[in-house]
């Protein structure tokens, strides 16, 4: 099997790939992307893992399953490439990370650095139909990403797991709360932010885990301007 992660990831999840319930999935994939227009694109499908090795990762953000809308999702839980208009939950992300640290929201929904510094930004369903939330729901990519939360939580390394709305927190079974941090709230969208998620510090109190831990803190003030043309060919080079 040709390797599609391109980093330590690829060891730790190849026998996942291997397995009949993948195997089923990639059948269902391949029909859904030849008679369907599904996001993201087909060779973006695994770019959280591809932006964040398995050794590099600090901190989880755990999405649901990507956005459903044309040319949103780029395969990074909550982020969108440049000039797409920042979703809804993004811009409460932004406005909490305002009110925790006074970082300045940016004009763009491009999470890059975040992924770079170690955040594996990943959704628990990696494909969605076009206009179609949740239509890729329990075809299998479930069972993927439990696998990798699960190697994550057994890593001898710590990891911060940000747990955001009821799917994310059912995940808190597959996770060693002994030996890892996590950190739980209502989900970021303008459905649920007033009950829980504004006002819980998510990226304060990620930050202090990682420096109680004899980790770098995560420098979470985005670039203020990014190139299109340049975020387009990073996303292809992974």
């Amino acid at each position: 099997m040709k390797p599609f992660i391109h980093n330590d990831w690829w060891d730790v999840l190849k026998p996942e790939f291997e397995k009949a319930y993948y195997q089923n999935l990639r059948r269902f994939l391949v029909d859904e992307y030849n008679h369907h227009q599904i996001h993201p694109d087909m060779n973006n499908i695994f770019e959280a893992f591809n932006w964040t090795p398995f050794s590099k990762v600090k901190v989880v953000i755990l999405g649901q399953d990507p956005y459903h809308e044309p040319g949103q999702a780029v395969g990074l839980s909550f982020s969108v490439m440049p000039g797409v208009k920042i979703p809804p939950s993004l811009r409460n992300i932004y406005k909490e990370l305002n009110d925790d640290l006074g970082i300045q929201p940016v004009n763009h929904g491009f999470l890059e650095k975040w992924a770079k510094q170690g955040v594996l930004l990943l959704n628990t369903v990696l494909t969605v139909r076009n206009g179609e939330a949740f239509s890729h729901k329990g075809k299998g990519w479930e069972q993927l990403t439990d696998a990798a939360i699960e190697k994550l939580s057994a890593r001898p390394k710590p990891v911060v797991f940000i747990l955001w709305g009821r799917s994310a927190r059912d995940k808190v079974k597959l996770i060693n709360t002994k030996t890892n941090i996590v950190l739980e709230s209502a989900h970021p969208s303008p459905l649920s932010a007033n009950r829980g998620f504004f006002g819980s510090r998510p990226f304060s109190k990620t930050n202090e885990a990682l420096e109680a831990m004899g980790e770098t803190p995560i420098d979470w003030q985005l670039p203020t301007n990014v190139d299109v043309q340049q975020a387009k060919a990073d996303l292809n080079a992974q």
